[in-house]
């Protein structure tokens, strides 16, 4: 599992370290795992020696750090040059090491000839605000002439935040970020970690300094293997979970169809389907268990979904309201979450899972879209408040918060085919079957984005997929997981 942890503790933790160890150990620590990386990359195209290294150094250990990394390679052979944002600023200790070593300071950005690498020491994960205008005219001046080069960031791209992952103005796109002693929320959280591209961590023996729980975590396919539930020989369909689906209407009857495939194909012992759609249902999954409803006549479930293409109408209002009223997990999703009353979900004795992409979020929290796109952590934290429920965030990092004090999940599986037609409808009935199986909500939601995602990859193998491919990618993507 993947733990991000925020700026504050990160400086708490290094604290506590540094105590322990000699003056400058951790810093040492970490130039050496960012050479190593940056002597990876450079042999992928060539050599380290010979090759044309530019650093651009800000003030701080940020620079610090970038700095005695130059100085190794420099040793190694490689023609390393520095552009220092602020010279009167910069670390001592490593430009001394790195002219030592070899390393020029160079005069400007211009002139530098061709580089084969460039590294990105600007500012750390202490930066605020976006980038200084020095260090943007710096950064500007690099990237129009030397544009195609590959970039490596010294713990986190210049001008995103560390602790939102939030991007105010230019910032710096690396195709790798090397980090150190643990993740950031900035590397798992767009749009930060979009600038971030491939990541690497460093271990400088933070590990037992960090405290439990992290702020953020991302679960691998280890940890989604021992949560997906798994029949027994004893298993029967009950014991499995019975899932209600309340979707659809005579205008989106294919939301019904989508959303009971992805229940199925999710692992549900058995679908009981309630609305309009269920000829269109049954002709498709003829196992589906139809009634005419009101859902709380439809016979025993161990979770609700509702909301896919469910319109606006009277019959869906009261839908959503006895559907709420279960005392099982329900999870609510598109056309359900207009129909939401707040004050309903927050007194629910049972668990309630909410599934918004940012423009619903928008609507739930009264805000504008852009607001929730530029700041996913701090939405999705709001809204499980706001409801008191798990709210899963839909979008190109999804997220997954409690209302209580528990670790944001963050699903490193997303992928841009899932911007299609049908795709979250498929999502919310995976999602539904993981819950009617006993899962927590939590887990649940965690468990069926990560699926989700797989599935995507599987149905599109490269190509444009469609919603039911990404249902039927789902038994395959199951197969992944638990092969590891």
């Amino acid at each position: 599992m993947r733990r991000a942890y925020s700026v504050e503790t990160v400086r708490a933790a290094e604290a506590a370290l540094m105590k322990r160890v000699p003056e400058g150990a951790l810093m040492q620590r970490a130039a050496a795992g960012l050479a190593a990386a940056c002597g990876d990359l450079l042999r992928r195209t060539g050599r380290v020696y010979g090759s044309r290294v530019l650093l651009l150094v800000g003030s701080g250990d940020n620079g610090g750090d970038a700095l005695y990394a130059g100085a190794r390679l420099a040793r190694r052979g490689a023609g390393v040059r520095a552009l220092l944002v602020s010279p009167d600023r910069a670390h001592a200790g490593g430009l001394a090491a790195f002219l030592t070593a070899g390393g020029r300071v160079a005069d400007g950005p211009d002139g530098l000839g061709g580089l084969d690498l460039v590294v990105d020491g600007i500012t750390g994960i202490g930066g605020r605000g976006g980038l200084r205008e020095d260090a943007l005219a710096l950064l500007r001046a690099v990237t129009r002439a030397h544009g195609r080069t590959p970039v490596i960031a010294v713990d986190l791209p210049s001008g995103v935040e560390a602790d939102s992952g939030e991007v105010h103005g230019e910032a710096v796109r690396a195709d790798a970020t090397v980090t150190f002693g643990t993740y950031k929320p900035g590397h798992l959280i767009d749009p930060a970690a979009e600038h971030a591209g491939a990541l690497r961590l460093v271990d400088i023996g933070l590990g037992p300094e960090l405290p439990e729980p992290p702020d953020l975590e991302a679960l691998q396919y280890a940890d989604v293997a021992a949560l997906l539930p798994v029949p027994g020989a004893e298993s029967d369909k009950y014991s499995r979970g019975v899932v209600g689906v309340v979707a659809g209407s005579e205008r989106y009857p294919g939301a019904a169809v989508l959303a009971v495939s992805g229940a199925l194909h999710g692992g549900a012992g058995a679908v009981r389907y309630v609305g309009p759609g269920a000829d269109a249902v049954i002709a498709r999954f003829p196992e589906t268990l139809v009634h005419a409803g009101p859902p709380s006549k439809a016979g025993r479930v161990q979770a609700w979904v509702i909301g896919p293409g469910l319109g606006d109408g009277r019959w869906a209002e009261e839908a959503v309201a006895d559907v709420l009223g279960a005392d099982v997990p329900v999870l609510v999703d598109a056309d359900g979450l207009r129909l939401l009353e707040p004050e309903t979900v927050r007194h629910r004795t049972a668990a309630t899972v909410l599934t918004p992409h940012a423009g619903e979020a928008a609507a739930l929290l009264g805000v504008a879209r852009e607001e929730v796109e530029a700041g996913r952590l701090a939405a999705v934290r709001e809204l499980a408040a706001r409801y008191r429920a798990t709210v899963l965030l839909k979008g190109s990092t999804t997220l997954v918060a409690e209302a209580r004090d528990t670790p944001v999940r963050v699903n490193p599986t997303g992928t841009g085919w899932l911007a299609t037609a049908g795709s979250g409808d498929v999502l919310s009935g995976l999602t539904g079957s993981l819950l009617a199986a006993g899962l927590a909500p939590r887990d649940a939601a965690s468990v069926g984005a990560y699926l989700h995602g797989l599935a995507a990859r599987h149905g599109s193998d490269g190509a444009p997929v469609s919603a039911q491919d990404v249902a039927h990618g789902i038994p395959a993507a199951w197969r992944d997981v638990r092969a590891g």
